[in-house]
Protein backbone atom coordinates (compact mmCIF):
# COMPACT_ATOMS: atom_id res chain seq x y z
CA UNK A 1 0.00 0.00 0.00
CA UNK A 2 1.41 3.50 -0.91
CA UNK A 3 1.60 5.94 2.02
CA UNK A 4 0.02 9.37 1.35
CA UNK A 5 -1.12 12.05 3.81
CA UNK A 6 -4.96 10.79 3.12
CA UNK A 7 -4.26 7.52 4.03
CA UNK A 8 -2.13 8.37 7.00
CA UNK A 9 -4.92 10.95 7.94
CA UNK A 10 -7.69 8.13 7.80
CA UNK A 11 -5.12 5.90 10.04
CA UNK A 12 -5.33 8.67 12.47
CA UNK A 13 -1.55 9.11 12.14
CA UNK A 14 0.23 12.63 12.23
CA UNK A 15 1.70 13.66 8.65
CA UNK A 16 3.70 16.44 10.62
CA UNK A 17 7.74 15.79 10.97
CA UNK A 18 9.17 16.00 14.86
CA UNK A 19 10.10 19.44 14.48
CA UNK A 20 7.03 20.65 13.53
CA UNK A 21 5.56 18.92 15.94
CA UNK A 22 7.46 20.37 18.59
CA UNK A 23 7.19 23.80 17.08
CA UNK A 24 3.41 23.64 17.38
CA UNK A 25 3.76 22.56 20.94
CA UNK A 26 6.18 25.56 22.59
CA UNK A 27 4.75 28.18 24.13
CA UNK A 28 3.71 31.22 21.20
CA UNK A 29 5.97 33.93 23.61
CA UNK A 30 8.89 31.54 23.60
CA UNK A 31 8.58 30.85 19.18
CA UNK A 32 7.90 35.17 19.64
CA UNK A 33 11.52 35.93 21.60
CA UNK A 34 13.02 33.07 19.57
CA UNK A 35 12.32 34.77 16.20
CA UNK A 36 13.19 38.07 16.99
CA UNK A 37 16.30 37.06 18.43
CA UNK A 38 17.27 35.79 14.68
CA UNK A 39 15.60 38.30 13.08
CA UNK A 40 18.57 40.88 15.55
CA UNK A 41 21.40 39.17 14.75
CA UNK A 42 24.43 41.29 13.15
CA UNK A 43 26.97 39.75 11.10
CA UNK A 44 29.68 41.29 12.89
CA UNK A 45 28.23 40.06 16.73
CA UNK A 46 30.19 38.39 19.11
CA UNK A 47 29.70 35.26 21.16
CA UNK A 48 29.44 34.15 24.61
CA UNK A 49 33.30 32.90 24.53
CA UNK A 50 34.31 36.11 23.02
CA UNK A 51 32.65 38.31 25.66
CA UNK A 52 33.74 36.62 28.46
CA UNK A 53 37.38 37.19 27.19
CA UNK A 54 36.56 40.99 27.15
CA UNK A 55 34.23 41.53 29.99
CA UNK A 56 36.73 42.29 32.47
CA UNK A 57 38.03 45.15 30.66
CA UNK A 58 34.81 45.62 30.31
CA UNK A 59 34.36 46.11 33.70
CA UNK A 60 37.30 48.17 33.92
CA UNK A 61 36.42 50.90 31.65
CA UNK A 62 32.87 51.56 32.81
CA UNK A 63 34.59 51.84 36.43
CA UNK A 64 36.72 54.05 35.05
CA UNK A 65 34.35 56.26 33.92
CA UNK A 66 35.13 55.36 30.74
CA UNK A 67 32.22 55.24 27.51
CA UNK A 68 32.73 51.67 27.55
CA UNK A 69 29.74 51.00 25.18
CA UNK A 70 31.02 53.08 22.60
CA UNK A 71 35.00 51.26 22.88
CA UNK A 72 33.48 48.16 22.82
CA UNK A 73 30.37 47.90 21.26
CA UNK A 74 30.50 44.30 20.20
CA UNK A 75 30.48 43.36 23.93
CA UNK A 76 27.54 46.42 24.86
CA UNK A 77 25.88 44.58 21.58
CA UNK A 78 26.37 41.22 23.11
CA UNK A 79 25.45 42.16 26.48
CA UNK A 80 22.18 43.25 25.72
CA UNK A 81 21.06 40.53 24.18
CA UNK A 82 22.51 37.41 26.24
CA UNK A 83 20.83 37.36 29.57
CA UNK A 84 23.39 34.80 30.56
CA UNK A 85 26.56 36.65 29.87
CA UNK A 86 24.67 40.09 31.08
CA UNK A 87 23.98 38.37 34.68
CA UNK A 88 27.88 37.12 34.72
CA UNK A 89 28.57 41.02 33.71
CA UNK A 90 26.63 42.17 36.46
CA UNK A 91 27.89 39.86 38.90
CA UNK A 92 31.43 40.94 38.41
CA UNK A 93 31.13 44.49 38.35
CA UNK A 94 29.12 44.34 41.90
CA UNK A 95 31.98 41.90 42.93
CA UNK A 96 34.74 44.42 42.14
CA UNK A 97 32.84 47.57 43.48
CA UNK A 98 32.75 45.58 46.41
CA UNK A 99 36.26 45.19 46.93
CA UNK A 100 36.70 48.18 45.65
Amino acid sequence: MKWNRKALKKKGRKTMSPRTRAAESMDPDVLKKMAQGIMATRPDEIGCEECFKQVDHFVDMVLGGEDAAAALPLVQDHLSRCHDCREEYEALLAAVRATS
